[in-house]
């Protein structure tokens, strides 16, 4: 039996309607991502559903890379981030004015940016406005408006672990379908309450919603805080500054220090490691 108590992202199907869904759980992988930052409660909260709501589309990776989504909006929260790649494996940011007391979120006038960026091939951005809402609404509005599978989001987060669960219709051929299955199930998976959500394991869940219909489960996949920053990553970003522009830096400051926004890790560069950024000077 599939328990919350782990990070897992489960897919299930309908045997009579070319229907998919997805249930993702983060507790664990949710806590090691905020426990790095000290963003207030609605912000943990609107990231915690931005999270649940991209392990929810890891689900469709068929390649080995990331997939980032993005909410811009022009509020003094400027910014939430999430991204996955196939292994299940996440990270997530915030930006904000902390400056600024308001505790609200508003998805007025933002923007949803989602990016695919696979190792070998083609990147791919898709970019859609968003007017009101929640995260939810916003994914919905972006499958409405770049028409792709009709696809429904609920999304939960209370501060502390986060939830997701995700209906797709899919593209049928069949002649003799459950023309009213979309709708149905559509609906019965709105009647979902946020403890529920959060708090049920996949089965009794889809029991609760469905216990007409018959529902295939399928094993599920582990998911877990990782974060790809790394110092031969930044050693990389720094050999392409140039060798000049961080000689200069380093006269000036004597260091150069990194923090990665994403895991807080601290990383720096002096003048010893002049011969690791730039390995091309040392040959003779």
């Amino acid at each position: 039996m599939t328990t919350t108590s782990a990070d897992l992202l489960q897919r299930f199907s309908f045997d009579a309607a070319p229907i998919r869904g997805e249930i993702a759980h983060l507790n664990e992988c949710f806590s090691e991502i905020i426990r790095r930052h000290q963003y207030p409660q609605h912000i943990n909260v609107a990231l915690g559903e931005l999270l649940a709501a991209t392990a929810l589309m890891s689900a469709t990776l068929k390649f080995k890379g990331r997939l980032t989504l993005q909410i811009r909006l022009p509020g003094h929260i400027s910014l939430l981030q999430a991204e996955a790649d196939e292994q299940g494996q996440l990270r997530g940011i915030a930006r904000y004015d902390a400056d600024q007391p308001d505790d609200q979120l508003s998805f007025e006038d933002g923007q949803m940016v989602i990016t695919l960026e696979p190792e070998q091939g083609q990147r791919y951005q898709g970019i859609t406005s968003i007017h009101g809402g929640n995260v939810a609404a916003a994914l919905e509005d972006y499958f409405s408006q770049s028409e792709q599978l009709p696809s429904r989001f609920w999304l939960s987060c209370d501060g502390q672990q986060a939830a997701g669960f995700m209906l797709q219709q899919l593209p049928s051929e069949q002649k003799e379908i459950d023309q009213d299955a979309w709708d149905r199930v559509s609906h019965l998976a709105s009647t979902i309450k946020d403890e529920e959500l959060l708090g049920l394991d996949n089965e009794a869940l889809l029991h609760r919603l469905y216990h007409e219909e018959t529902v295939r489960l399928y094993p599920a996949t582990a998911l877990r805080f990782f974060c790809t920053c790394s110092r031969q990553r930044l050693a990389t970003a720094l050999h392409q500054v140039g060798h000049q522009a961080i000689v200069e830096m380093l006269q000036e400051t004597g260091t150069i220090d990194v923090n990665c926004e994403f895991c807080q890790q601290h990383y720096q560069f002096g003048q010893d490691d002049l011969p690791e950024l730039f390995p091309e000077n040392n040959l003779h």
